[in-house]
């Protein structure tokens, strides 16, 4: 029997209470601790999930010697404040998306990670579901030839609050942080090397934060990303991954998918479909497990170059639309 690997939550918000819930289907997985930035906070979050600690800052979180591994839940705008915290007193991090709100952050974390020789992932969850490891294989293994085309929506159309996180710059809010990052993630999956043109345009709402926009990535095949996302709009949230013998619909949510078919000319249609355990954040978790049994500080799934490419092509498409987090 595998030795539990022991974790602790930093922040206690809506992110990190489902997280809690999934790590109880990973046998191998015990969460310890959490922190918050007031003891309440902590205690009644403890309470709720069957924490046997609750510290009442985070640097009480990070300096617990009983626990290996940290979860970073908090706002856009502390992840990287917060991931260093954890990496300087020796945590492995699994920090939530986006991973910082610039690349200048996002390098610095990752080469502390690096010096210290501790493991550090993005939470890109999408990555971990097992439908998106079987259209992988079939991407990998040639059935739709060449990757040409990739096309993704992912659109929320809930109501957010001025002060809430999702359209406060002050807490790195708009639709690029909060859900462009899933697009763009899951189109760089498909091509083997950064863009070599990254084009965008995007809707500034009065608060000043973006509620939409499209991004279209140019690579050195010729491939290409074409992708949209939005907090106020309906759309279907799917995926498209078109190559020069065939194409992979991923089904509705792309960000979250349990249904992906294989449509290649002159062959029938081939689906997998898999349903997903709680809300699949176990499955992200059990990646961090696997590398740190294996003595590995980053993950082949969620690289952390890859990572690092992507908040730089977000800070070019920032850079265009004039759109500037505060503090930066």
């Amino acid at each position: 029997m595998l030795e539990k690997i022991r974790w602790g939550i930093l922040s206690t918000g809506n992110i990190a209470g489902a997280f809690a819930r999934d790590l109880k289907l990973l046998p191998d997985a015990e969460l310890v601790a959490v922190g918050s930035r007031t003891q309440e906070q902590a205690e009644a979050f403890s309470k709720e999930h069957g924490i046997p600690r609750a510290h009442g800052s985070y640097e009480a979180l990070a300096r617990d010697p009983d626990v290996d591994v940290i979860y970073v839940a908090t706002p856009h705008t502390f992840h990287a404040e917060n991931t260093i915290l954890c990496l300087n007193s020796g945590k492995a991090v699994l920090c939530e998306k986006a991973f910082a709100i610039n690349a200048r952050q996002a390098n610095e974390m990752i080469d502390l990670a690096r010096k210290k020789k501790l493991f550090l992932m993005e939470a890109m969850v999408t990555r971990h579901y097992p439908v998106i490891k079987q259209v992988r294989q079939w991407v990998e293994g040639g059935r739709i030839g060449e990757v040409r085309i990739v096309q993704a929506t992912r659109c929320a159309d809930g109501v957010y609050p001025p002060e809430g996180r999702h359209m406060n710059l002050n807490l790195g809010g708009g639709s690029l942080l909060d859900v462009g990052i899933y697009v763009l993630s899951f189109c760089s999956m498909f091509f083997e090397e950064p863009p070599v043109r990254v084009q965008g345009s995007a809707h500034i709402e009065e608060c000043g934060a973006d509620g939409q926009g499209s991004i279209v990535l140019q690579y050195p095949n010729g491939g290409l990303g074409a992708l949209s996302f939005a907090l106020k709009t309906k759309g279907e949230d799917s995926g498209q991954v078109y190559g020069s013998h065939g194409r992979i619909h991923v089904h509705t949510p792309v960000w979250a998918p349990t249904k992906a078919t294989l449509m290649i000319p002159g062959e029938e249609d081939e689906t997998v479909e898999i349903s997903k355990e709680g809300k699949g954040l176990n499955y992200e978790a059990a990646e961090v497990m696997r590398c740190m049994r294996e003595g590995k500080t980053e993950s082949p799934i969620m690289p952390l170059d890859e990572t690092l490419i992507l908040m730089e092509i977000m800070d070019e498409l920032r850079k265009d639309w004039g759109l500037v987090y505060p503090g930066e």
